[in-house]
């Protein structure tokens, strides 16, 4: 029965079905052939309950207020920021790209939205510089990615539901991975453009940083508000993600005045598709992870593993940053941290691991997933983003895969890169 769920599924993939179809159809097929006698409906009753918990209301404001920024000046702002003080040195270009899509994913939360403000922006830039594509488009989607570990994180709001762990905690957590990722791929950027030749772009005198600094002090506004809020117990995570709609409204429309009263409906428009995207694909991924554990199918598959290195606390961590690894370059994050969580939160629990830190780790995972060929989402955004064919996006990621990966080995060696600022925030 379990082959023939996978066939199903598969089948339906290479049909061309979104990536929930499957997950709803597979699950129904599992618990027909596998237990008649419980009433189908169960399927519906999980999905439904899936969306219930209440912090995911954070995740259609988080994204709403990405749109926002998006479509206004926020990235255009920030990157003049990074671009006066950096832009002047070996490797300015990718560098500023590098921290503006850090900064972007600090103030949005959304891979998607990053790669299309600061992909938009700088592409053609860096082309005209004498970058080669593939390594323009490698690090855009890749850099892009570190929004899923700065605060505001979807996918941390993702993991917290599923593992019922303080997403605040998980939002703090996120920061010193990103800063590090941010610092490679910048390292990197340089031996690259001094590899190839790339001359650096002109001074930007201090007027004009004085300028471009003046110019993001709002942007940088943002976490501020719902870093500072929640951490100060001003807001929730929820309530933040609130307030970041707001800040952006007033920012766009009134102060800037880039967003018209007449984009508001387009925008709310892309934002509810995106969510309900996001939410189907939550309530899927939980009715899928039901039937797979009703089925006991993730025990017969991991649980003789799990029972090896439950007892060794690195063991276990590497063992679960291979398995969302793979799970997220063939599956959406969000899918594969439903199914994945449940499965391994008893020994987690049992092995004294700190489950913040193992969110963390999920989340790079999600973040190098998303990247990573054969499926890896963002790979696609950028195919419709730029309109380029699927090898000129991915030739280019190795590299970055690799230096992701290294961050992940760091994050296992030496915890405190993620624990350091939340045990400073809230202990």
């Amino acid at each position: 029965m379990l082959t023939l769920m996978f066939v199903l599924m598969f089948l339906l993939l290479m049909m061309g079905f979104p990536m929930m179809v499957p997950l709803i159809v597979g699950a129904l097929a599992l618990l027909l052939t596998t237990f008649p006698g419980v009433d189908p409906s169960q399927i519906v009753q999980q999905m439904i309950g899936g969306v219930r918990p209440s912090v995911l209301v954070a995740v259609p404001m988080f994204i709403l207020a990405a749109d926002i920024m998006t479509k206004g000046r926020t990235a255009d702002r920030l990157l003049d920021l990074v671009h006066a003080f950096i832009g002047h040195r070996r490797g300015g270009l990718p560098i500023t790209t590098a921290v503006t899509c850090t900064l972007f994913g600090a103030v949005s939360g959304s891979t998607q939205a990053t790669v299309v403000a600061v992909g938009s922006a700088l592409r053609p830039k860096m082309l005209k510089a004498g970058y080669k594509d593939s390594f323009t488009l490698a690090l855009l989607v890749n850099a892009s990615d570190v929004a899923l570990l700065i605060p505001p994180s979807i996918a941390a709001i993702i993991y917290g539901v599923a593992a019922n762990v303080s997403v605040g905690e998980l939002f703090i957590a996120g920061i010193g991975p990103g800063v590090a990722i941010m610092l490679m791929f910048s390292v990197y950027s340089w031996f690259v453009s001094r590899r190839w030749g790339i001359e650096p772009g002109e001074r930007v005198g201090w007027m004009g940083r004085l300028r471009a600094m003046r110019g993001a002090v709002l942007p940088m506004g943002f976490p501020v508000v719902v870093l500072g809020g929640i951490y100060s117990g001003l807001f929730s995570p929820t309530e933040a993600a609130a307030m970041s709609v707001l800040y952006a409204l007033i920012l766009e429309m009134v102060i800037y005045r880039s967003i018209k009263l007449s984009d508001l409906p387009g925008i709310a428009l892309s934002t509810g598709l995106i969510t309900a995207v996001v939410f189907i694909l939550v309530g899927a991924g939980q009715a899928f992870s039901w039937v797979i554990s009703l089925a006991q199918i993730p025990s017969e598959i991991l649980g003789p593993i799990l029972d090896q290195v439950a007892a060794n606390p690195t063991y276990l961590l590497i063992l679960i940053a291979v398995a969302y690894f793979v799970a997220c370059m063939f599956v959406d994050p969000i899918v594969a941290i439903f199914v994945l969580t449940p499965i391994f939160m008893p020994a987690i629990h049992a092995s004294g691991v700190d489950p913040v830190l193992v969110g963390t780790l999920v989340v790079l995972q999600s973040a190098i997933g998303s990247a990573t060929p054969p499926f890896g989402y963002d790979i696609f955004t950028a195919m419709a983003v730029f309109r380029r064919p699927y090898w000129d996006i991915v030739k280019g990621t190795p590299p970055f895969i690799i230096m992701l990966i290294t961050m992940t080995v760091l994050l296992i060696s030496f915890p405190q890169i993620a624990l350091f600022l939340r045990d400073l925030a809230f202990y």
